[in-house]
């Protein structure tokens, strides 16, 4: 990974030692855990970028960091509202099933006719 932060520009050519192992620097170690704290919170390596280069820029103004964060912000609450909406669906398909032996499943009906389709997706 620190190849790729290297690639984007996230992180400067990290040194070597003479047996290969690489040689982080203080600065590099906060990048790293900024980049990992970023990664947790589920932002794209695009916006860790950007929030990597606000981060560095003591010009910057807070509205171009809330407006990143928001923006997120926004886009997780969208995809909990369609994951919620795809665990109702399945969980009417599961409450319907009787789950015996017998051959007729409506969840895979529902499946197939496309009856389980949630209302975000």
């Amino acid at each position: 990974m620190v190849r790729h932060y290297e690639s984007l520009g996230l992180l400067g050519r990290v040194g070597r030692t003479d047996s290969g192992y690489r040689q982080y620097s203080q600065a590099d170690i906060h990048i790293l855990r900024f980049i990992k704290r970023g990664r947790d919170l589920g932002f794209s390596m695009v916006e860790i970028a950007e929030l990597v280069s606000l981060w560095n820029n003591r010009r910057r103004a807070s509205a171009s960091v809330k407006r990143i964060a928001q923006k997120h912000a926004d886009d997780l609450a969208r995809r909990i509202t369609a994951m919620q909406d795809m665990q109702h669906t399945l969980a009417q398909l599961i409450d319907g099933c009787r789950g015996d032996s017998r051959p007729d499943c409506p969840i895979l009906e529902g499946l197939a006719n496309g009856s389980c389709h949630h209302p975000t997706g």
